[in-house]
């Protein structure tokens, strides 16, 4: 038997994604892509625990993320490495064993596309498009906001003359004769027959006679195209927005990939973020601080609100305004500024008021 499907006997495929055996396909591709992105050689260079790691993920994924495979993989867990092929009852054969062809056939024929002699023509398998990634810079208000917007990229797309067949208008694929449209050839080997892709037509069982001239045959060219996104109300810079279905398109009839879109935002000269409210520093003056006031405040939507400030408020103090925020509150962190030039007067206002200030505010420190 050949290496890859020895490999379905002796490694549990599931194990190394860490799904359970009835895990969905949705929750098998997500726990490769997350493994993928942690294992990745660009993000592990040099470490080559965490490269062989990935190629085991990968070939993991290779199989279980394709739902024929899968199938035959969940078989010949099930079977067992000859359990399945050969009977258990003693007096039948060799050794006291009964050999089922039939069974022997129909594995053979779900893990290489064909049965003992019934082989009809191989069903060609779908391959899913890749994902893709873009990148959107915001204005801080449109995060803060939400907004719906068009990102122009320019990516593999499905091709617009032939509309991914990869036949040139008003024809179609013809049947590969290397294999009679099969998309596999027979190799015997004793007992057993196995089947490998024809090299022909690549496995698909069929042939482009005459391919696409905008393609070349490949369903797919290279492209700008404008994609629109409607970006939540919140979103942060490194968040990532996903599209289904707006990558790569697939082949041989697979489901187009997904765009995700990598979100940065610019910073604002007045307001920050905590959460999901926003913050904003107001310098006060001292005498502002001392005696108390009510003090101009601007938000992110233009509104001007007055926020009342009470007597003795120290530098740093931060007031919440509800509902001034955009999604949240205004956190106002108020600044008592100190002036570096002082008037005659202003001076002489200063010096009355050390004159008649009598606590210091180090008693506590013992000086």
């Amino acid at each position: 038997m050949a290496e890859p499907q020895r490999e379905w006997f002796e490694k549990n495929y599931y194990e190394i994604l860490g799904v359970p055996e009835k895990a969905s396909a949705k929750d098998i591709q997500k726990a490769y892509r997350k493994l993928a992105r942690e294992l990745h050689p660009d993000a592990n260079p040099g470490d080559a625990a965490a490269e062989e790691r990935f190629k085991e993920v990968s070939a993991a994924y290779d199989v279980l993320g394709d739902e024929d495979k899968r199938a035959s993989y969940d078989e010949v867990r099930r079977m067992g490495p000859m359990g399945g092929m050969f009977g258990g009852a003693p007096g039948g054969g060799p050794g006291g064993f009964n050999v089922n062809f039939d069974d022997i056939g129909d594995l053979l024929g779900g893990l290489f596309g064909r049965g003992t002699g019934r082989g009809g023509p191989r069903q060609t398998r779908a391959r899913p498009g890749g994902d893709l990634e873009a990148d959107l810079l915001l204005d801080f208000d449109d995060a803060v906001n939400g907004i719906e917007t068009t990102i122009s990229l320019t990516s593999e797309a499905s091709c617009s003359t032939c509309s991914g067949t990869g036949s040139a208008p008003g024809s179609a694929p013809s049947r590969c004769q290397a294999c009679d449209g099969r998309g596999v050839h027979d190799e015997n080997q004793g007992l057993f027959s196995f089947s490998r892709p024809c090299q022909a037509c690549g496995g698909r069982g069929s042939v482009i006679t005459d391919p696409c001239p905008t393609c070349r045959g490949s369903g797919a060219e290279i492209r700008p195209r404008d994609v629109k996104v409607r970006i939540p109300a919140g979103v942060r810079t490194g968040q990532r927005i996903r599209l289904k279905g707006r990558g790569a398109p697939g082949r041989d009839g697979g489901p187009p990939g997904d765009l995700f879109v990598r979100v940065k935002v610019r910073d604002h000269p007045l307001f920050g973020r905590s959460g999901s409210d926003l913050t904003l520093d107001l310098p006060i003056t001292f005498s502002e601080a001392a005696l108390g006031a009510k003090v101009k405040v601007p938000t992110l939507h233009g509104e001007v609100v007055t926020m009342r400030i009470p007597p003795g408020t120290p530098t740093g103090k931060t007031f919440r305004l509800k509902g001034k925020g955009g999604a949240g509150d205004l956190l106002v962190t108020v600044t008592v500024t100190v002036p570096d030039n002082l008037t005659a007067d202003q001076r002489a206002a200063v010096e009355a008021l050390a004159d008649a200030t009598t606590d210091s505010p180090r008693t506590h420190l013992g000086v």
